[in-house]
């Protein structure tokens, strides 16, 4: 990994060079909160924000997609897809992971998805370090730090970013906006007493839980899901603000005239109650105990077991989006308790 320098002034500059060939996306205030937006100015953007209320997901996965046009007298027609070259500037590195997670998926050399695949070639990444607020766990799940999946990456060392390159594209646009060096002694200190300082600021009431995996085999019958589960209202808010849910429906859309349509892809969710019904009526989750717990399992087993890596991202969005207090980090207390009781 090649690593540059540049002053903390010369950001604007950087900014500039991608909105000249790119459409910008950058975090930017919303109301009390933050939300990624199409910025037209380096003043707009807020670099040192929480977490957003809604992920990068949008942008590679929409929420409603046309795959093709059909017409009952001229048959099917093939969708063009028209994607804007954008940066998505400033991503956290649990967000950046959750689109790594996102291109095992969907970026299967065996079966790729086209749409996901033209988003994906027209995005580039420049994520930022960051200050965990409470509700950020991506420490104890392996996505505190991103290796890859980025263009270029900023960590604020103090009046000076220490840049990781990650692109021949990226590493032209650097050069060319700004005057990157190489990294002295004295940054490199300077980046070290930033990475103490963010491990320093995750929040220690939420438990380091080991082998989580196993655990959610050893507990898969436990009572403790009739008692989460219980409490979903089915609103499936987890599944809208979460990163990596991929999940999603097929529907035929008529137009008013009976002649023509588009046959559309829409987020779904594994906590809709109709998600797993079948033909016939038969229900494979019709209860919330189960369909939480397949969103927990998902999460921190299923993917793991295929991929080697935990599809859950500790992003701390659900946290806020459930109403009823059901997170990934309620399984890692239980979890936690049960080692508790295990050792008296």
């Amino acid at each position: 990994m090649l690593y540059r320098v540049i002053d903390a002034n010369e950001l604007p500059a950087l900014v500039e060079a991608f909105m000249r060939d790119y459409e910008v996306i950058a975090p930017v205030r919303s109301g009390k909160s933050f939300a990624f937006e199409t910025v037209h100015s380096f003043d707009e953007i807020v670099l040192d924000y929480p977490t957003t209320l809604t992920s990068l997901k949008k942008y590679l996965l929409p929420p409603r997609e046309t795959l093709f046009e059909y017409d009952m007298e001229d048959g099917v027609t093939d969708y063009v897809l028209q994607v804007r070259p954008r940066v998505l500037f400033g991503a956290h590195a649990c967000d950046i992971n959750a689109m790594n997670n996102l291109d095992l998926v969907f970026d299967d050399k065996r079966y790729p998805d086209p749409y996901y695949e033209a988003h994906r070639r027209a995005t580039m990444i420049v994520g930022i370090g960051c200050i965990p607020s409470d509700s950020c766990f991506c420490h104890l799940l392996d996505s505190g730090e991103v290796r890859s999946g980025y263009d270029l990456f900023l960590a604020d060392i103090g009046g000076r970013y220490l840049v990781s390159i990650g692109s021949v594209e990226g590493a032209n646009i650097l050069e060319a906006a700004c005057n990157p060096r190489e990294a002295t002694d004295a940054d490199r200190r300077a980046f070290r007493e930033y990475t103490r300082r963010r491990q320093q600021a995750f929040n220690p009431d939420i438990p380091s839980v080991q082998e989580i995996p196993m655990l959610m085999d050893a507990f898969h019958s436990d009572d403790f899901w009739e008692e989460l589960g219980s409490r979903c209202l089915n609103c499936t808010a987890c599944a809208s603000v979460c990163p990596t849910c991929y999940c999603f429906d097929i529907c035929d859309v008529l137009d008013p005239n009976a002649q023509t349509g588009r046959r559309e892809r829409v987020w779904d969710a594994c906590t809709s109650p109709q998600f797993a019904l079948v033909t016939g009526g038969h229900n494979f989750r019709s209860g919330t105990r189960e369909r939480v717990r397949h969103r927990m399992y998902h999460k921190l087993n299923g993917f793991n077991s295929k991929y080697g890596r935990y599809l859950c991202v500790g992003c701390g969005r659900c946290v806020h989006a459930c109403k009823t207090d059901i997170s990934p980090i309620k399984v890692l207390e239980f979890f936690e308790r049960k080692g508790a009781e295990d050792a008296e």
